[in-house]
């Protein structure tokens, strides 16, 4: 696919190029993979400043998003990429290969640097979701900080920090610049920016930033951070429409392929058929999800592809309010189970929401009727089941989407690959009439199947 840039995608990526030390503050949906993978051609293959790279990040981001970048823009073909995951002897392997960049997840740091008797000769690192590196105490923070001197240059990506976030600053920019900006020692940096707030006698629970704090840490890191937290930087549409896929086992793939193959499967001892193409279109959507109902109206449980990549998403949203859609009802008990959300219901809980006092919502799409105004609580929404609804699923989306956002909406979809989710997807794209969508789909679906 060809490559055409927003102005502050080439922005970020010149500042990558013209600064050994970068932090990109970049909200999720808007390419930090893409800007940065650019910069690592430029630097590894046009002028030959670096010759190996670790791209540290997420499991399932190491697995499957920094792999499908790299295959997916046209402009960096010739840029080799090894992934060391999975078992010992299978990341020996991936680190041994020849390539340009080395993608290892971030559980593994401590093991690279520790115990894998590898040397470390990589002269530049990316951090994929710096705030993963937000606590000082961890093991991975104090191997990666062991090697950073020999680290020419230094990458950390992430989403804009909230006001709640600045203590978790120090650790992430220790590692960045090694104390140069924000102190070598966090007691120097509580002392300077907070105050006690929690506290029983002389044990402290928590601090709270000192009067212009915020502004005063934003200076000091300013030379070296972009944030693109507002339109302000951006050039792009108000809307922008993001796909997270995922993918299913071998296994659980082939109890979806065979109830869609014979309308009737199996799964865990139940029963349970398809009578017509829309009652399929439906079950195979549940299983796309991760479970399903019985005859008895009760949950089986197929996956949890979904819940993982929602954890993603929550995780790389740094704190930000988020607002998850959801189908089924299986989905909605599902994500209560996993995740400390509250559904929008009552105006209360409109109120709370644009409050900014619930970090994560849920809400049904037959429930984000019209008037009903969420823009002020979040600018991020997260579709965990899809619907042939083009009504219903433009309403939805109109809740953030609407006069009076102050950011860039960004609408994430989590898409299980191979299934009818692609489907429902390419019917709202096109915007075709919901019931005729439907029946194409699951037509296509069973051609595929035969």
């Amino acid at each position: 696919m060809q490559y055409k840039p927003h102005d502050y995608q080439k922005y970020a990526t010149g500042f990558i190029l013209s600064n050994p030390i970068a932090a990109i503050f970049l909200s999720m949906g808007l390419g930090k993979s893409v800007i940065t993978l650019t910069a690592l051609f430029d630097l590894c293959l046009d002028s030959f400043l670096v010759r190996k790279v670790l791209v540290i990040g997420p499991l399932r981001v190491c697995q499957n998003t920094w792999p499908s970048e790299i295959k997916k823009w046209d402009h960096l073909e010739g840029l080799t990429y090894s992934v060391a995951v999975g078992s010992e002897k299978e990341r020996i392997a991936a680190l041994s290969r020849r390539a340009s960049v080395y993608i290892i997840n971030r559980e593994n740091v401590e093991w690279l640097i520790e115990k894998s008797g590898i040397p470390f000769d990589f002269d530049m690192v990316v951090i994929d979701e710096l705030s993963s590196f937000k606590s000082h105490q961890a093991k991975r923070f104090k191997s990666l900080l062991k090697v950073r001197p020999y680290i020419k240059r230094i990458v950390g990506l992430t989403g804009t920090p909230s006001s709640n976030g600045l203590m978790d600053l120090w650790a992430q920019f220790r590692v960045l610049d090694m104390g140069e900006r924000l102190g070598r020692y966090i007691t120097r940096y509580r002392h300077s920016y907070f105050t006690p707030d929690k506290r029983n006698g002389d044990v402290i629970f928590s601090y709270k930033p000192l009067p212009g704090a915020e502004d005063a840490i934003y200076e000091k890191i300013s030379d070296i951070t972009i944030s693109m937290k507002s339109c302000d930087y951006l050039q792009l549409p108000e809307c922008v429409i993001n796909e997270v896929p995922v993918h299913m086992s071998e296994k659980e793939k082939a109890v979806y392929d065979s109830f869609r193959e014979d309308m009737v499967a199996s799964i865990k001892g139940k029963e349970i058929d398809a009578a017509n193409a829309a009652v399929l279109s439906g079950k195979l959507l549940q299983m796309a999800n991760g479970a399903i109902y019985d005859e008895d109206k009760k949950s089986i449980v197929i996956h949890d592809r979904k819940l993982d990549a929602l954890e993603d998403l929550i995780e790389g949203m740094n704190g930000r309010p988020v607002l998850v859609a959801y189908w089924y009802q299986h989905d909605a008990d599902r994500i209560k189970s996993r995740f400390s959300v509250r559904e929008i219901k009552s105006t209360r809980d409109i109120e709370d929401w644009n409050a900014g006092r619930i970090p994560v919502a849920i809400i049904h799409p037959a429930s984000a009727g019209h008037g009903l105004n969420l823009q002020d609580g979040g600018s991020a929404l997260i579709w965990f089941g899809l619907t042939w609804s083009l009504e219903l699923y433009q309403q939805t989306n109109a809740r953030l989407h609407r006069q009076g956002q102050k950011d860039t909406v960004i609408i994430h979809h989590i898409i299980t690959a191979g299934t009818i989710d692609e489907e429902v997807m390419k019917a709202l794209r096109r915007k075709e009439r919901t019931q005729n969508s439907l029946i194409d789909a699951v037509k296509a679906n069973l051609k595929e199947a035969l």
